[in-house]
């Protein structure tokens, strides 16, 4: 029986403590050159996608910019649009907020992109109940939880409605041949739903791949259930193998109700990795890696979000403060709302009494760990097992280093994969569809 096959996708390193800026090899954020080197590394590794995570305002603690927010944030079709050029292969995936947007001139954008690239554009579906982020846009509010999932799903419905709009043969060819496209063949949208009216004809006929890829970013239930009924790839953060196969296992089990087969939705979890020639090696450099990513000040910085009081006077080398959280909207905005801070706060005074560590260590402990470490050949047998067990169908691969934080991955990793026959050795087709095995 032949293997299942791995897929891989490369995060372009984004604005959070994931990346190691102080390391001298690490470059700019908003330089062309950064997100060049990257997309070239992961079309030579033969991935299936590059993708790109968005900020729609920086971040603040304690009303000033999170230090980490100062890099840049550029906006993503345009980038992915230029990387297109410079890109033959690779699919082109870019976030972009369903709150905050309108469906029309998305949809347009999308599918400039599908076509500018030959069929390897890509949506990641995300929305937010932010008023902070709201406040940088005309609307200058916020959605509740559960009107957000029904206006992204009404979003969604509507661009599936415009990408689909012109018939297959709309257009017949150019004036100077003497061929014009038929009015009838461009239908006309009629739309009236609870979040949006639009009457006219779509700009653009069907793309190469018909609708770009859609993929949706979350964990909760209606971000499970929003998955299962309108994505074609989940990013999650299911990293190990029990938690994984649990995850995968439930969100493939909604997909019958939709009429929809576990193959037509890709589960491909977020991972970090860390490579040596040995396994010691490995370990050190991991280790190393989160030192580096939780610095003093960001070990701080954590612990304000928590805590969600002015935390500045307190060693980030000492123990637990012994105060309790405070209970208002907190000193951070911008980054992901603690629901209870008081729970959150108890479990990491438990973790830290039971292993005496200093604040640092706990924040180093309680972020996360790179998901592989090992040798190439020890990281590429633990990738390959994850897919084949059921615990994902691939990884999003997000590298501690811009730009050349993949390199090392491919060069060693890829290779040991292809050889174990669950990875391309060559790109069998030329739309991300196509890559994804989604046609």
């Amino acid at each position: 029986m032949s293997r299942k096959q791995v897929h891989l996708a490369a995060h372009f390193p984004g604005v959070n403590n994931t990346t190691v800026w102080a390391d001298p090899r690490s470059g700019s954020q908003i330089d062309f050159a950064s997100f060049t080197h990257l997309a070239r590394t992961a079309e030579r590794g033969k991935f299936d996608f590059f993708f790109l995570a968005e900020g729609l305002r920086l971040r603040e603690l304690k009303g000033r910019i999170h230090d980490l927010d100062v890099v840049g944030r550029p906006e993503s079709l345009t980038l992915l649009s230029a990387l297109a050029a410079v890109t033959h292969r690779l699919g082109l995936a870019g976030t972009v907020n369903a709150t905050f947007n309108e469906p029309y001139e998305l949809a347009r954008r999308l599918s400039t992109l599908d076509h500018l690239s030959g069929g390897r554009a890509a949506w990641n579906v995300v929305t937010t109940s932010d008023a902070f982020t709201g406040e940088n846009f005309r609307r200058g509010g916020y959605l509740d939880r559960a009107d957000r999932y029904e206006r992204a799903a009404e979003f969604l419905r509507l661009a599936r409605e415009l990408w689909d709009s012109w018939q297959p043969d709309a257009v017949l060819g150019d004036q100077a041949a003497g061929r014009f496209l038929t009015p009838d063949a461009i239908g006309t949208v009629g739309h009236r739903g609870a979040h949006f009216s639009v009457e006219g004809r779509f700009t653009l006929p069907r793309g190469p791949q018909g609708h770009p890829v859609v993929i949706q970013a979350g964990d909760s239930d209606e971000g499970r259930e929003f998955a299962a009924a309108n994505a074609d790839v989940i990013f999650t953060g299911h990293g190990s193998l029990e938690d994984g196969k649990r995850f995968y296992a439930d969100v493939k089990g909604r997909l019958a109700r939709y009429g929809r087969e576990p193959h037509q939705l890709k589960i491909m979890p977020g991972v970090t990795f860390a490579l040596g020639d040995t396994e010691e090696e490995a370990a050190e450099n991991a280790a190393a890696i989160r030192r580096l990513q939780v610095g003093p000040q960001t070990a701080i910085a954590f612990l304000e979000q928590v805590w969600g009081r002015d935390m500045s006077g307190h060693d980030p080398e000492g123990p637990l403060p012994d105060i309790e959280p405070a209970l208002d909207e907190g000193v951070s905005q911008g980054r992901v709302a603690i629901k209870d801070r008081a729970a959150v706060a108890a479990k990491w005074r438990a973790l830290a009494a039971e292993k005496g560590l200093s604040i640092r260590e706990l924040v180093i402990e309680v972020t996360g760990r790179q998901t592989f470490v090992g040798t190439p050949r020890t990281v590429a047998r633990l990738i390959d097992e994850h897919v084949q067990a059921g615990a994902a169908d691939g990884f999003i691969l997000v590298p501690h280093l811009t730009p050349g934080g993949l390199d090392d991955f491919v060069d060693r990793v890829v290779p040991l994969l292809q050889e174990r026959g669950s990875f391309r050795t060559d790109y069998t087709g030329s739309t991300l569809r196509e890559h994804l095995e989604l046609t």
